[in-house]
């Protein structure tokens, strides 16, 4: 279960209440004219024109929404990020955990189970009257468990009377959840029939036997959602002591962005503080061995053949995190135009898509390429794959990709803080991965300032085309040889794929 978000926006008269109060603070207020970027023409400074199309930016960085973040903690050692933006009458409250599956221990699947039962019982309050009190404010409460991190967040009217009842739900929910019998059976048997899902989608089942061959033991190495055999035996009592121990205020990044004072986010967050267990972080994953590299197959009827290739790649706090994502966006993290993408789909018609990324992470986190492609070219869509990142690591981007890469970067970032909810999500992952509270424009920069050369370099320190854990799921047929390159594939892309 990758994430529950509980709910609901709310009723239609509060709705139109936030929309009456985001004019009204729109007509009182001045526009507010974002900083003029160092490449900026002094016609441009003197006031904002209208921009008719991307090519009257005539190469300049699209300028980005400015933030000042302010940072603190709480008496019982929770760190806390707040933004402070009044354009709307709301406030977006995340609150980011050191409980992923990373701290399942021999329970695979107890930090999954744990969050999702957050919202399920209180004292006094079942299931549908947690949702019922949330909706009647106009609130939405969120949750999620994932490797590294667990979350939950509130998103509300910052009025009072809005504020302070949808804010103390919700630090009963994360201070004080029952964990219900019925409700425990009732997700239970809910994760049990994903697991039976599971068993018909190739694309899963590759995924999973990836982990396991790339991490091993490692806790990365188990599912995150558990496992048939560990998620029947866990009981409330566990999820209890793994709520007093991972729910702790020292073991949380509060993020918090919206239409309050830096008094009143204070005032919140130190409530929200006081509600959690006390308790300190807890420690990272350790460091992965390095896998054995090399294929397997599972087995599956289908007519398409799903292809993983992974290694291990790098953690969150990488110096060379911003080369990584420049070189991994001309590879085959940007969509079309990027070298796996022309290759494979473009030149020979063999995938609808095929991507590749870094996944950092507290430990390193995963390198991926993926892509489904017809069974009977399999074994050469996947040399193909493994020539093309040959090749890239050897001779690096050119030039022209580099610089369209930038664009895209730059076209692309400011959209990471264009409402409150990505802001939210930036913070928390800032607070998570202890990164500088500058690193939104210090990212930026470092991109804009890389050379093809440092491109090349940081790819092949930190990628071994010759390490490559390769998983395929698909049946076994007889091989046919891969068309040529050619503008006009004579065979259309596949479409959308089968799982």
């Amino acid at each position: 279960m990758s994430e529950r978000n509980g709910l609901r926006y709310g009723l239609l008269g509060l709705a139109a209440l936030i929309l009456l109060g985001a004019l009204a603070l729109l007509a009182s207020r001045p526009a507010s004219t974002p900083p003029t970027p160092p490449s900026a023409t002094p016609e441009a400074a003197a006031g904002p024109a209208k921009l008719e199309s991307l090519t009257a930016l005539k190469g300049q960085t699209p300028s980005r929404r400015a933030l000042e973040i302010h940072s603190w903690r709480t008496a019982e050692g929770a760190k806390v990020l707040f933004v402070e933006a009044h354009q709307l009458p709301m406030f977006d409250l995340r609150l980011t955990f050191a409980a992923g599956s990373s701290h399942d221990g021999a329970t695979p699947g107890l930090a999954m189970l744990t969050n999702a039962m957050l919202n399920e019982g209180v004292p006094g309050k079942d299931a549908t009257a947690i949702a019922t009190g949330f909706e009647g404010l106009g609130a939405e409460f969120g949750n999620g468990a994932y490797r590294d991190m667990a979350i939950a967040s509130l998103r509300s009217l910052s009025a009072k009377q809005q504020r302070e009842p949808a804010l103390q739900l919700f630090t009963e929910v994360l201070g004080q959840p029952s964990f219900p019998a019925e409700a425990l059976v009732r997700i239970k048997n809910q994760v049990l029939a994903g697991f039976q899902y599971q068993k018909q989608n190739p694309g899963k089942l590759a995924g999973l036997q990836l982990f396991q061959r790339l991490y091993g033991e490692h806790p990365y190495g188990h599912p995150s959602e558990g496992t048939e055999q560990s998620i029947p035996p866990l009981s409330a009592a566990q999820l209890r002591a793994f709520h007093a121990q991972a729910y702790a205020a020292g073991n949380v990044v509060i993020a918090l962005v919206g239409d309050l004072s830096r008094g009143e986010a204070e005032a919140l967050a130190a409530q929200v503080s006081a509600a959690l267990p006390r308790g300190p972080a807890l420690p990272p994953p350790p460091a992965p061995q390095v896998p054995k590299p090399g294929l397997s197959h599972i087995e599956f009827p289908s007519k398409q053949t799903s292809l993983l290739l992974a290694e291990l790649g790098i953690d969150r706090r990488e110096p060379d995190y911003a080369a990584l994502t420049l070189g991994n966006q001309i590879l085959g993290g940007g969509g079309f135009g990027t070298r796996l993408m022309a290759e494979v789909r473009e030149k020979r018609g063999l995938t609808y898509g095929v991507y590749s990324g870094f996944t950092a992470m507290q430990t390193r986190g995963p390198f991926m390429i993926s892509l489904q492609t017809r069974a009977e070219q399999s074994a050469g869509t996947l040399k193909l794959v493994q020539d093309i990142l040959r090749d890239y690591l050897a001779t690096g981007p050119t030039q022209q990709e580099l610089d369209d890469a930038k664009r895209e970067l730059a076209g692309s970032f400011p959209l990471s803080t264009a409402s409150n909810a990505d802001i939210v999500g930036q913070l928390g992952a800032i607070g998570f991965y202890d990164l500088p509270l500058s690193y939104l424009e210090d990212f930026m920069q470092q991109v804009q300032n890389l050379s093809a050369a440092q491109v090349k370099t940081a790819m092949a320190k930190h990628l071994d085309p010759d390490a490559l854990v390769i998983v395929t799921a698909g049946p076994t047929v007889a091989q046919q040889p891969l068309p040529p390159p050619t503008d006009k594939p004579a065979e259309p892309a596949l479409g959308v794929p089968e799982h």
